[in-house]
């Protein structure tokens, strides 16, 4: 016998060798392989020959056999390692903030990743294979198919396009395109990356319409400070009319002088709105308890809007929360904010008013323009027509309005954005057609103060009957307008007082050092030259501590180098004022 035990496997080994010969007896083609105790491989092979019998042919196939093993080995390391590469790959493409593909010429998709697939409504297995227009849309396609096209003749290729979010939103989409070339210059492909620039997209706007807004801010505040000097001479001028000649002739006093008062104290009131706008109108902060304010606002509410609106309200919190704010043009706004949600809502709605503390973490205080920290958040939100994107890039505008003719200012939203910016806060607005808007004023809490009394937020605007007058006191006039000095000068003599005019500031420097006699001075701040107001009050109180000093603005939040003024530690007269402001402030300054 030509084999050892073991070499054929274990069992019998007669049994296994018998069967052997059997099958070789019937005269067919055979092939099996053996390995010897020593571990090598022979490998046996038999061919029938067609007189009878058959050859058998023994072959050492041990070395093939290694080989073979070795590469199958190599084989197998080799696919394990693609795969994990591969689901290495798949790990960092699904994860990534970003639509990933590959499209081959038709284009068909080879590759997407998760978030590619996702984003167009297919699962990672499912879009491979299919075409562009299957995978995004015959209308998207359209719109892109030039992009690829460029790319797959070898041009890199960046474009955007927007698609609509299933909140009604919309989507901005950056996508690039880079061709998979190879050396000969063929292209087989192209390798597509996409990133929602949405929130970049909306801060860029945010940014933009923020200096469009400052711009316009500062140009307003101008505008209103030189209409507040005109407005001065007029209301000078009818006051002094009214007190001349309204004992003598009642009848043409109501007939001509009470319409031009009116009419000069309804500017007024206009230069204040414009002036809430760019920040620059004197505000009264108290420390307010925000919860009782909107319930008063509430109340005033219930009677102004139509039975076809319900108004509903969420207090927040039962620990009271408390803002440092003017609680006159808190409630302004709030009105503002109702009338225009009632006036989006013509056929009925919802009208909610919330209020709820947040802490604004930095991403979002960038994009609003505030610093991060804890806020109080009033939430004003109705269920009307909305807003599109041109219309909220533009609400704030002063003037800007969707009523029609003679039914809106233009100035409610104006006023809201100001007051919030000069309190700190920040307004923001969320808002789709046909869905109803949202408006959030954030305002800083007030930490470790209690609330204060409740002001009745009433102007100085009414003429006051008795006034205090002066004894013949000597009153510095500093005004670099010739008309509205001229206007104030007759006011404060007709108040009992003399006057002398300097008509900049280093004029009133050399009289109020020449003249002992000087018992005030009433000095515009903005004025011509490289001395303002400001700096003039103090360089004469260093001069002289016996003399009070009130100023005077068309622009009360200006702001300069060396300080601001409603901040100075002067009395401030905002212009225009009545006779009633100048008396009470000149009886302050000369009663020392």
């Amino acid at each position: 016998m030509n084999a050892e035990r073991g070499e054929y496997g274990p069992g019998d080994i007669e049994g296994k060798i018998q069967r052997r010969l059997e099958r070789a007896q019937q005269f067919v083609p055979h092939y099996f392989e053996r390995v010897r105790p020593n571990g090598q491989i022979i490998a046996v092979s038999g061919t029938p020959l067609p007189q009878g019998g058959f050859v058998t042919t023994y072959t050492d196939v041990t070395e093939t056999r290694r080989r073979q093993e070795k590469l199958e080995q190599t084989v197998q390391e080799r696919t394990r390692a693609l795969q994990q590469s591969e689901d290495w790959l798949r790990l960092v493409t699904d994860n990534i903030p970003a639509l990933i593909a590959y499209m081959a010429p038709g284009p068909v998709f080879r590759f997407a990743n998760r978030r590619y697939a996702e984003w167009f409504g297919h699962s990672v297995a499912s879009i491979v294979g299919r075409t562009g227009p299957e995978v995004v849309g015959e209308e998207l396609f359209r719109e892109i198919e030039p992009h690829i096209a460029k790319a797959f003749e070898g041009n890199a290729v960046s474009y955007e396009y927007a698609r609509k979010a299933p909140d009604g939103g919309t989507v901005h989409m950056r996508s690039t395109l880079i061709p998979d070339m190879t050396k000969d210059g063929r292209t087989l492909g192209a390798f597509v990356l996409s990133l929602d620039v949405s929130e970049q997209k909306q801060n860029e706007a945010t940014l933009l319409q923020s200096q469009r807004m400052d711009a316009v801010g500062k140009l307003t505040g101008g505008l209103a400070h030189d209409f507040n000097n005109l407005l001065t001479i007029l209301m000078g001028n009818l006051l002094s009319l009214s007190r001349k000649h309204g004992a003598v002739d009642a009848l043409e006093m109501e007939k001509h002088l009470t319409p031009m008062l009116k009419a000069t104290r309804r500017g007024s009131d206009l230069t204040h709105r414009l002036l809430a706008f760019s920040r620059g109108e004197t505000v009264t902060p108290q420390t307010v308890e925000l919860s009782g304010l909107i319930a008063n606002v509430s109340t005033l509410l219930n009677g102004s809007l139509p039975a076809s609106i319900t108004l509903t309200l969420e207090p927040g919190a039962s620990r009271p929360i408390t803002a440092k704010i003017d609680p006159t043009q808190l409630e302004t706004a709030l009105v503002n904010l109702a009338f225009n949600a009632r006036d989006a809502m013509p056929d009925g709605g919802t009208l909610a008013i919330a209020l709820h503390t947040q802490n604004i973490e930095k991403p979002v205080a960038e994009t609003l323009d505030m610093v991060p920290g804890p806020y109080a958040a009033i939430t004003v939100s109705d269920s009307g027509v909305g807003m599109d994107e041109v219309t909220k890039l533009r609400v704030f505008e002063p003037f800007f309005t969707t009523k029609t003719f003679g039914t809106g200012s233009g100035l409610g939203m104006s006023m809201v954005y100001g007051f919030m910016k000069q309190a700190g806060g920040a307004v923001d607005i969320q808002s789709t057609p046909g869905r109803g808007t949202t408006i959030t004023l954030y305002l800083p809490l007030a930490r470790g103060a209690k609330a204060g009394p409740r002001s009745d937020g009433r102007s100085d605007l009414a003429e006051m009957v008795d006034v205090p007058h002066g004894a013949g006191e000597l009153i510095l006039l500093v005004e670099d307008d010739a008309d509205v000095a001229a206007v104030l000068a007759s006011q404060i003599t007709e108040l009992g007082y003399t006057v002398m005019v300097a008509e900049d500031a280093e004029d009133a420097r050399h009289l109020a050092a020449d003249l002992p006699e000087l018992r005030g001075v009433l000095s515009d701040i903005v004025m011509p030259g490289q001395i303002n107001g400001l700096t003039l009050a103090r360089d004469i109180k260093a001069a002289r501590a016996d003399l009070g000093i009130a100023l005077m603005t068309g622009y009360a939040n200006w702001t300069g180098a060396d300080g601001r003024a409603d901040d100075c530690g002067f009395p401030v007269l905002p212009k225009p004022f009545e006779s009633g402001s100048l008396a009470r402030t000149l009886k302050q300054i000369t009663d020392r």
